[in-house]
């Protein structure tokens, strides 16, 4: 791999986004408007109150993408869109532009961030027009060189999924961004099918990309449910992107594949239960074990013994709770002498040994005395 500057966080409108920091999440609004701006700014609403940090469009229309023509190279063959042509796909699919600057301000106002996926330089031009905070590139978009050169030349955070891709190719695309000064750089893994089968996910491949690209990583997610986002946060995802719809019964392109607002909060709920869980690398008692301490085995007498009688696996067991000497001590104790009378059901202290803990050969300074 070229050397190159290795980025433990992105920063997005304040927001900083990276390990150490909660999960950014992202609701891809894509086709779900279904034709409909004021469905659209619902969904920028429903998207806030579920406990996104973001929501996520396109754009582009089918003529900055591709042509319109019947040829069997343009037609779909199979999956969730087959029979259509690519042409008339994204006709159904894409966000007009004119709507975009005012769904902005809707996100703006109701105080998430807006994102949007632009598909050629005049979409660039547009979203930097709309003074956009950051940009997103897509799994098939990642092998655009000069379209890749042309969105980091703006300098804003890019985070850019890597369906697809193979090792060499999303090398040369970081490179490109890289190669523009631009180091805000996220990559996302990404199964670029609809929906995605978990277990063609290939989820390990988050922590390598992590290693591998020293990006900051996360997951553009198409599976059904929210077992891989809240699994992506405990390989070290950092960033989590998921369709967005108000109910699969609006059907467009992208319904059968998208998280209702209850999914989606679920989802939510799971990805920080799961990156509050991971927490840090700690050994010891957590605060909320300190009771349970207690409960731990120590040495306890079990029968009256007298002074002068001999401690003996008969009137002295390990048993909890852990009043009395570690049970690491027992067999150092058994065949020693009793200082004093001891009752039935006391800890065992090293006061009780004749000579104590000097005698035992044990200069432990932090046991039960």
């Amino acid at each position: 791999m070229t050397e190159q500057k290795r980025t433990s966080t992105i920063t997005v409108q304040n927001r900083v986004i990276g390990e150490g920091y909660p999960a950014y999440i992202i609701a891809e609004m894509s086709a779900n408007h279904a034709g409909s701006m004021e469905r659209a700014k619902e969904i920028i609403h429903a998207a806030k109150e579920v406990g996104a940090d973001c929501i996520k469009i396109q754009t582009y229309t089918p003529d900055t993408l591709t042509i319109d023509c019947g040829k069997p190279y343009f037609q779909i063959g199979g999956g969730t869109w087959s029979g259509e042509t690519l042409y008339g796909l994204y006709g159904k699919a894409y966000t007009p532009w004119e709507w975009q600057p005012l769904l902005k301000e809707e996100a703006d106002k109701t105080g998430i961030h807006f994102l949007s996926t632009p598909f050629d330089k005049t979409a660039v031009d547009f979203l930097e027009e709309m003074e956009c905070a950051c940009y997103k590139i897509a799994s098939f978009e990642m092998v655009d060189l000069p379209l890749i050169t042309y969105i980091a030349s703006k300098q804003k955070p890019i985070i850019m999924s890597t369906g697809m891709g193979k090792v060499e190719e999303i090398e040369e695309a970081i490179q490109a961004i890289y190669k523009t000064g631009n180091h805000q750089a996220a990559l996302l893994k990404c199964s670029s099918a609809y929906p995605a089968k978990p277990e063609q996910m290939n989820l390990r491949t988050i922590a390598d990309m992590k290693e591998r690209f020293g990006t900051v990583v996360g997951l553009s997610d198409h599976s059904m449910g929210s077992l891989s986002a809240a699994m992506s946060v405990a390989l070290g995802g950092s960033i989590i992107e998921k369709h967005f719809c108000l109910g699969r019964e609006i059907k467009n392109p992208d319904s059968s594949f998208s998280m209702t607002p209850k999914e989606f909060a679920q989802m939510v709920r799971d990805v920080r239960a799961a990156q509050a869980a991971i927490g840090n690398v700690f050994y010891g008692p957590a605060e909320q074990e300190q009771e349970s301490l207690k409960f731990r085995r120590s040495i306890f007498v079990v029968q009256d013994i007298h002074e002068g009688e001999v401690f003996t696996e008969q009137n002295i067991r390990s048993i909890r709770p852990s009043d009395g000497l570690k049970p690491k001590y027992y067999e150092l104790v058994l065949g020693r002498r009793a200082a004093c009378d001891i009752s039935r059901g006391e800890p065992l202290a090293w006061k009780h040994v004749e000579g104590g803990r000097e005698a035992a050969g044990v200069l432990c300074a932090v046991d039960v005395i």
